[in-house]
């Protein structure tokens, strides 16, 4: 099968070629894109060199599937050239996640909504996905109300010039910034740009995505978005008020039990998840369960992933492995 990888010398990209190969995805021919700058650079796939080609020259190769991750704009421009060509474009991008025409996929909630008609598929939010996987399996028993949520995001999530800012930082040495603000020692919340409400177009993801993948348009989403100096993964504080009343055993056993999560929930061993265990981990991990004793049918948790591999680059590979299997793409 061919794949192509677009943006594939980014954060995200790399981590896409790495997931690829560590799941041991069935290429037959890799096919990698960047900008104009990065053609004919040599990118090491499974101990092979592959040099970067244009978005034409792989639209030519006739690629199965196309992984993208290279931003918003550049999806607007090449997704529908690629998916003219017959190619199944999976876009890690935020151009095509809201649009009533394209499916937004988290497998482990709803890939059994594509079909083969489905050229262009976009990947959720990374705070998105990792915080409706661990609230999908107690959707479907006690039905989301509303959630409160604020999130604790790394800055790999911003790209690579904000972990250079927070190195040199780090270092003392004075450089381009990736934000307004130093971000050693320092909690910015602010992510992304705001809107006219006075929420960040992040926060608003958080709030419109999680209706879309979870198909309920009732659920009542408020977010604030947050960045700090860490690398790993993003963190959530997540309180979520429930249409029916639950037991935290129950809980605890509907999480335990569901695919890509593992629960981590033992305070009096000081057990509770943290960026550093999530990183270079797929699954989404919780932890600190209990519940919220001023409100009735209301849980609090702390929710913990990778942002470049489940919250990105896996749940991407994951999406074409669904494709794969359900055979809904041709070789």
């Amino acid at each position: 099968m061919k794949v192509a990888v677009v943006g594939a010398t980014g954060l995200v990209g790399t981590m896409m070629l790495r997931v690829l190969e560590e799941r041991n995805f069935p290429i037959t021919e890799l096919i990698l894109v960047a900008s104009e700058k990065s053609v004919g650079k040599e990118i090491i796939y499974k101990n092979k060199g592959y040099k970067v080609v244009s978005a034409e020259e792989a639209i030519a190769k006739k690629p199965a599937i196309a992984l993208f991750s290279a931003g918003g704009a550049t999806s607007l421009e090449l997704a529908p050239k690629f998916a003219a060509a017959g190619i199944t474009v999976i876009d890690n991008s935020s151009a095509w996640r809201m649009d009533k025409t394209k499916k937004l996929i988290v497998p482990e909630i709803n890939a059994q909504e594509l079909s083969k008609e489905d050229k262009i598929i976009a990947n959720p939010n990374c705070s998105t996905i990792q915080m409706v996987v661990a609230l999908n399996p107690l959707h479907k028993k006690y039905t989301v109300k509303r959630i409160v949520v604020s999130t604790y995001q790394s800055v790999t999530g911003t790209g690579k010039k904000a972990v250079d800012q927070l190195m040199n930082e780090r270092k003392g040495v004075k450089a381009e910034m990736a934000y307004a603000y130093p971000i050693d020692l320092n909690v910015i919340p602010h992510i992304y740009v705001f809107l006219d409400n006075g929420y960040t177009k992040e926060e608003m993801k958080m709030v419109n995505e999680t209706k879309k993948i979870m198909g309920d348009s009732t659920i009542q989403v408020t977010a604030t978005a947050v960045r700090i100096p860490v690398m790993g993964g993003h963190s959530e504080s997540v309180n979520v008020e429930f249409a029916k009343d639950y037991t935290l055993e129950d809980v605890r056993s509907l999480l335990s039990n569901s695919p890509g999560i593992i629960v981590t929930d033992d305070v009096k061993n000081l057990k509770y998840p943290m960026p550093k265990d999530a990183h270079n981990r797929d699954e989404v991990f919780v932890g600190r369960l209990r519940r919220d004793e001023t409100q009735a049918n209301t849980l609090n948790m702390w929710i913990v992933s990778d942002n470049l591999r489940k919250g990105a680059a896996t749940n991407a590979v994951q999406i074409a492995e669904y494709l794969v299997k359900s055979k809904l793409i041709s070789e």
